[in-house]
């Protein structure tokens, strides 16, 4: 599947009024014959305009596809007889009923913050055409609750009428809009949550959720059976869990996207996880960390055995992370397997397993394999049982160089983890060569950013405690103001926060005695350790982000 259009970034706010102007316009607008009644009579053009230098333009010159050129919505079209249909870096081209209306020109070329050059067309045409582009959109809105709701529960018990209903052109079309509104913003999710009376929209833009739209109940059934379809999924299937997977191409840049189907009380809630092979950043340099840090990490995984570990949340950026050291030390002279669940990004040269528990190809039964294939480095995508943990330490003390990670809070809670699924202490003292924790804070707005006054009490109050207590207090730190780039949130991008925790004689020593996490953070503290909130106000201190998205991540 193709998905057209720029990668312009927009707002959600306007990604809100497009999806609500377009969803509202359909059936219950929608005329006999070839396009539409015009709202008002009488032709548009009494003037002269060749004598202007405007072109006159004809309804068979009109893309078939409306241009994705955010700013102006249908209704906006309709009330001001316009139609955008070229796009290029500093001019747009856009049918106008009156071209002359030099008031509606200064508008809209502030609305669009580019160049307008006008065309002249029939009111009708551009009516028309408004209405071919938008027709296939159904009423999301409805007026009556109780019949939507029976039609789904009658569509829910007939699999080959949701079928037929998902390949539909208004259902290809709605969702396929709602996909490319996400890449536009640069979501990282698209959660489709259905409740009683309605389906609702969100994106995860930069960590954080946001509304997009709320959609009728009695679209439900449709929208989630195109989705199963294209994932290849099992659409008479509802009672269970189910996950697939989609590619799509976004002019030239290839989408992955992973879908989860999850059954809830009022429906399948649908999660797309989508995966931009070409913006992900897998240069261990580019991922947030500090000089001092970067310089350690790499002097670990330089190393030719042991085991390393990366922690954090889930979605804290843990595979990028392990996919950028697989980057970095990936050469001719080195065999690197990995076993994963999912595999997210195909990497060049590297041997990927992917886990299929259901037919017995566990992270277990892999590990036993892959030792057979006579590897150097191996990444585990996540040790969850102590069978596997067991398999991942022998394999570091036998020569072999291990990446793996755990679900953990902090760096020194990854040793008693360990400890906890029953590896034993002098094992663990013998083969950890370190564990980095991290997590994913937004960064300050580059156009809105401005400095602003501490306010009175925070340092003391904080930043003590954030083990600072001898720094001088800064005069200033920087947030966002708010602007349309960032759709007003003040951020735009994400950075790591890290705290590496560098295993020397002195914490193998405390490890091997069976000492807890706070001993070993404490040994690794008065060694020069930053905790996860120290790196953190380094980079509010350096301008990168807010305290307050660091006492939100690492608080």
């Amino acid at each position: 599947m193709a998905i057209a259009g720029t990668t312009k970034r927009v707002t959600v706010q306007e990604i809100t009024t497009k999806l609500n102007t377009l969803f509202q316009w359909g059936r219950k607008n929608k005329a006999k014959g070839q396009g539409i009644e015009p709202e008002g009579k009488g032709r548009a053009a009494t003037v002269d305009y060749n004598v202007l230098g405007i072109a006159r333009i004809s309804p068979g010159e009109f893309p078939e596809k409306p241009p994705m050129l955010n700013g102006l919505s249908p209704n906006l079209m309709r009330q001001w007889r316009v139609l955008p249909l070229t796009i290029k870096d500093d001019e747009v081209v856009v049918a106008m009923a009156n071209p002359g209306d030099l008031y509606l020109r200064g508008l809209l070329g502030g609305i669009y913050q580019k160049r307008v050059i006008p065309v002249l067309a029939e009111e009708e045409d551009i009516l028309g055409t408004i209405y071919r582009w938008y027709e296939a959109e159904v009423d999301l809105e409805g007026d009556e609750a109780d019949s939507e709701a029976s039609l789904a529960d009658e569509l829910w018990e007939d699999p080959e009428q949701l079928r037929d209903l998902a390949s539909e052109a208004p259902v290809i079309r709605l969702v396929n809009h709602v996909i490319s509104q996400a890449l536009e913003v640069k979501a990282s999710d698209i959660h489709f949550e259905p409740y009683r009376d309605q389906l609702k929209i969100r994106f995860r833009i930069d960590g954080v959720l946001h509304d997009v739209e709320t959609v009728s109940k009695k679209l439900q059934p449709a929208i989630t059976s195109r989705i199963k379809l294209m994932g290849k999924m099992n659409i008479a299937e509802m009672r269970l869990p189910q996950d697939g997977r989609i590619k799509v191409k976004e002019g030239k840049n290839e989408i992955d996207i992973r879908v989860s189907s999850l059954p809830t009380l009022f429906g399948e809630s649908i999660v797309l996880r989508l995966l931009n092979r070409d913006e992900i950043k897998l240069d261990l340099g580019t991922l947030g960390l500090s000089g001092d840090i970067l310089g350690t990490f790499e002097e670990l995984i330089a190393k030719p055995y042991g085991m390393i570990l990366v922690t954090g949340p889930t979605g804290s950026g843990k595979t990028t992370t392990l996919y950028g050291v697989m980057n970095r030390i990936n050469s001719p002279d080195k065999k690197i397997v990995t076993v994963e669940d999912p595999v997210e990004y195909q990497l060049d040269g590297i041997n990927q397993i992917q886990i299929k528990p259901k037919i017995g190809l566990t992270f277990a039964s892999a590990l036993r394999t892959i030792l057979r294939q006579d590897p150097d480095v191996i990444l585990i995508g996540e040790i969850r049982d102590s069978e596997t943990a067991e398999i991942a330490v022998q394999s570091a003390l036998t020569g072999h160089l291990v990446f793996s990670t755990l679900h953990t809070n902090d760096a020194a809670s990854a040793i008693t983890r360990l400890q906890e699924m029953d590896v034993e202490s002098y094992l663990l003292s013998s083969c950890i060569l370190g564990v980095m924790a991290q997590r994913l804070v937004r960064k300050i707005c580059p156009k809105c950013k401005t400095e602003v006054d501490i306010p009175a009490g925070l340092f003391e109050e904080i930043l003590p405690g954030m083990g600072l207590d001898g720094m001088d207090k800064p005069a200033r730190i920087w947030r966002g103001t708010g602007c349309p780039a960032c759709a007003n949130t003040g951020y735009s991008g994400r950075t790591g926060i890290y705290e590496l925790l560098r295993v020397d004689e002195d914490i193998a020593r405390s490890i091997l005695s069976g000492a807890d996490s706070g001993t070993i953070l404490s040994i690794a503290r008065s060694k020069g350790m930053r905790t996860l909130r120290q790196d953190g106000l380094k980079k509010v201190l350096d301008g990168e982000t807010t305290l307050e998205e660091v006492m939100r991540v690492a608080s």
